[in-house]
C-alpha cells in the first residue's frame, strides 16, 4: 500500500521510447535523424537570417515566412534533446515537470504554426484578390499585432490543458510511446478519469488547428473563384504559382497532424512502429521541408540564400 500511494501522489517519472524493435541499432538510426535535424535547423536559420539582413525581403509575405521558420526552429529544439538522448545514450527517463514543459513547447509551437499558415493564407488572399490594397491592409503594425496574437493564442490555449493534466494520478505503466512527451500519450497512462482532459484537448485542437484549416480552405476557395473570373490564362498561372509553396507547407503540416491524432484515437491496435513513424514525421518533416520548398519555389528567397553563401565563401 505505501508503494502504491507513493506511485500516485509523488511526481511520476516517465520513460520515453525510441524505435520499437531497433533498440540495439539506435546508434545507426540516429544518423538520418541527425541529418534531418541539421537540415531543419540550418535551413530555417538561413531563411531567418536572409529575411533579417536582406532589405528587399522586408515585405509582409516574408515576415510571415520568418514566423514560420521561427516556429519550425522551436519544434525542432523542443524534441532535439530527448530524441537524440535516446538514440545516443539510451537516456529514456524524464521527470513529470520536464515532460509538462516539453509538451508546452511542442503543442505551443504546433498551434503557432497553424496560426502562421492561416496568416500566410490571408496574405495570399489579399495579394491576389485585392492587390491595390495590399500595402494598406498588411502594414507593419498589423503584422506585429498578428505575431503577438499568434503567440498569445498558442500559449493561452495550453495553460488550462496542462493544469488539468497535472491533477491526474499515474499508477500504471509510465512508458510512453514516443521519444518526446505528447499530451494524448501521457494522458492515457493515468489511472484516474480523463474524460474532461480528453474533451478539453479535443476542443482546443478544434478551436485552433481545426478552425485554421477551415479558414485556409475558405481563403483558397475565394482565391480560385477570383482568379478564374477575372484573369487571363497566363495571369492565372502566375497567381496560382505564388500559392504553391504555401499549399505545400499546409499539406505537410496538416496531413501528419491529422494522421497522428487519428492513430492515437482509433489506432489502439496498430503496431508500435506506426505510432513512432507518424509521430516523428509529424514533428520533423515540416521543419525539414518548409525551407527547401520556399528556397526552391520562391526566387527572392533563393537569391538571398545564394547571396549569403557567396559572401561567406568570398570571406574564406
Amino acid at each position: 500500500m505505501p508503494a502504491f500511494n507513493q506511485s500516485i501522489f509523488s511526481p511520476p517519472v516517465f520513460f520515453l521510447t525510441g524505435i520499437p524493435g531497433l533498440e540495439i541499432s539506435h546508434g545507426w538510426v540516429s544518423i538520418p535523424f541527425c541529418c534531418l535535424y541539421a537540415v531543419a535547423l540550418s535551413g530555417n536559420g538561413m531563411i531567418l537570417f536572409a529575411i533579417i539582413t536582406e532589405s528587399s525581403l522586408h515585405q509582409p509575405m516574408y515576415y510571415f515566412l520568418s514566423m514560420l521558420s521561427f516556429t519550425d526552429l522551436g519544434l525542432c529544439l523542443s524534441t532535439l534533446v530527448t530524441m537524440l538522448g535516446i538514440f545516443w545514450s539510451n537516456a529514456r527517463e524524464i521527470s513529470f515537470d520536464a515532460c509538462i514543459s516539453q509538451m508546452f513547447f511542442i503543442h505551443g509551437f504546433t498551434f503557432m504554426e497553424s496560426s502562421v499558415l492561416l496568416a500566410m493564407a490571408f496574405d495570399r488572399f489579399v495579394a491576389i484578390c485585392n492587390p491595390l490594397r495590399y500595402a494598406t491592409v498588411l502594414t507593419n503594425s498589423r503584422i506585429i499585432k498578428a505575431g503577438v496574437a499568434i503567440v498569445v493564442r498558442g500559449t493561452a490555449a495550453l495553460v488550462p490543458l496542462l493544469l488539468l493534466l497535472k491533477r491526474l494520478s499515474f499508477c500504471r505503466s509510465h512508458v510512453l510511446h514516443h521519444s518526446y512527451c505528447f499530451h494524448p500519450d501521457v494522458m492515457k497512462l493515468s489511472c484516474t478519469e480523463t474524460k474532461i482532459n480528453s474533451a478539453f484537448g479535443l476542443a482546443i485542437v478544434i478551436c485552433t488547428a481545426g478552425i485554421d484549416s477551415v479558414l485556409i480552405l475558405l481563403s483558397y476557395v475565394l482565391i480560385i473563384r477570383s482568379v478564374l473570373s477575372i484573369a487571363s490564362p497566363e495571369e492565372q498561372k502566375k497567381a496560382f504559382g505564388t500559392c504553391i509553396s504555401h499549399i505545400s507547407a499546409v499539406a505537410i503540416f496538416y496531413i501528419p497532424m491529422i494522421s497522428l491524432s487519428l492513430v492515437h484515437r482509433f489506432g489502439k491496435h496498430a503496431p508500435p512502429y506506426v505510432h513512432t513513424l507518424i509521430a516523428n514525421v509529424y514533428l520533423l518533416i515540416p521543419p525539414v521541408m518548409n525551407p527547401i520548398i520556399y528556397s526552391v519555389k520562391t526566387k527572392q528567397i533563393r537569391k538571398a540564400v545564394l547571396k549569403i553563401f557567396h559572401s561567406s565563401l568570398t570571406r574564406t
